[in-house]
């Protein structure tokens, strides 16, 4: 069992372009550039990634964790998660956010087995007609 987890480089940007679908080829680009991805790797091949940005500029939130189907439930995105946990402490981080909408159950759990709680709750009308459950975890 060889994982391994690093932050992203060019290098991964069109595997990140392929699997990340909720973003912009450009947004990719973007993140890569200010180191805003983790990747993880098995056996040298990408299996997963975590895509983070700062909340107020300043509050790491995770906003996307996606592992490929037949590598889940063997712990790659709780590697993800732990790497990236690590390095936004060493960065000075002393609370983390994510989200999840209302009715995904399954990453919901999730959050709350990696120690976040929940902090609210926001509707955005058409843009998303399920309500955003955002979640925090102190990092200190």
């Amino acid at each position: 069992m060889t994982l391994v987890v690093t932050i992203a480089t060019a290098a991964h940007q069109d595997w990140l372009v392929a699997h990340d679908t909720e973003v912009t080829d450009a947004w990719v680009q973007r993140c890569l550039l200010q180191s805003e991805y983790v990747i993880a790797e098995w056996q040298g091949h990408p299996v997963g990634f975590l895509r983070y940005s700062l909340f107020w500029g300043k509050i790491p939130f995770m906003d996307m964790i996606r592992v490929r189907p037949e590598h889940r439930r063997r712990g790659v995105g709780v590697a993800l998660f732990q790497h990236w946990e690590a390095l936004m402490r060493d960065n000075g981080a002393t609370l983390l956010m994510t989200s999840a909408q209302a009715d995904e159950p399954a990453p919901l759990a999730w959050h709350k087995r990696n120690g976040f709680s929940e902090a609210g709750a926001v509707q955005f009308g058409a843009l998303q007609t399920v309500a955003e459950i955002f979640l925090v975890k102190d990092a200190s």
